[in-house]
């Protein structure tokens, strides 16, 4: 038991860096069509983590994957807002 939270605790730290380095590597310019494209990775983990939360194996399963569905749904929320109002800048005025 110990081993497995370790070796999970071990992937989720290195999911960490590994997302921090490949976000402030990428352009200000592709920044908001790649936040496209990340919102449907996120759906994917929500659904994950939506299944892993609902396991109920362990108390500590439960709690990472409350917070996991958490903050998977605040990026994919920020992605559509954000999205939404590059979208908003290419329409043109109706005057």
């Amino acid at each position: 038991m110990t081993g497995t939270l370790l070796v999970a605790l071990y992937i989720f730290v290195l999911a960490i860096f590994t997302g921090f380095e490949v976000i402030t590597k990428v352009p200000p310019l592709l920044h908001t069509p790649l936040m496209s494209g990340a919102n449907a990775i996120s759906g994917i983990t929500v659904v994950g983590a939506v299944i892993s939360a609902g396991m109920e194996a362990e108390l500590t399963t439960t709690i990472l994957g409350t917070l996991a569905v958490v903050f998977g749904m605040i990026n994919v929320i920020g992605g559509f807002l954000v999205t939404d109002r590059m979208l908003e800048m290419f329409k043109k005025d109706k005057k």
